[in-house]
């Protein structure tokens, strides 16, 4: 028995398939869903999603969006996402590393757009830097 995950952004769809074990970036926390879990609506964060299947795991760097669990059909639906295996992980590094700096540079400032957007773009920058490293 398995679970059947779609992964859709906007633009495109992410991920499309058969999988054994799904393990979601839930607003509260990290969430796992096995085969048979009972159905449930769960809010996203910026995170790694990661999927078990064919023996390995496979991760998908999401931009927050929302999870659907129904039977054994768990669709996802993101502001935009990529699989890990398609991202160049020094360029994420990279990426990461300017984001630091950013949030850096805004320490001790008061609350601002340019701040929330700073710690927004370290989450992504993040999210993507743990997908490209964790694949199987």
């Amino acid at each position: 028995m398995s679970l059947t995950l779609r992964v859709l952004a906007p633009d495109q769809s992410v991920f499309d398939g058969s999988a054994d074990e799904v393990i979601l970036p839930s607003t509260t926390g990290q969430l796992g869903i096995l085969p048979g879990h009972v159905s449930l609506l769960a809010a996203l964060d910026v995170g790694v999603l990661r999927v078990r299947a064919d023996g390995g795991w496979k991760s998908i760097a999401l931009m927050g969006g929302f999870a659907e669990v129904d039977a054994d059909d768990v669709t996802v639906l993101v502001n935009s996402a990529e699989l890990g295996s398609s991202i160049d992980a020094s360029s994420a590094e990279s990426d990461l590393q300017a984001a630091r700096n950013e949030v850096s540079k805004m320490e001790g400032q008061p609350a601002s757009a340019d701040k929330v957007k700073a710690q927004q773009s370290l989450d992504r920058a993040r999210a993507r830097v743990q997908a490209a490293k964790n694949q199987d």
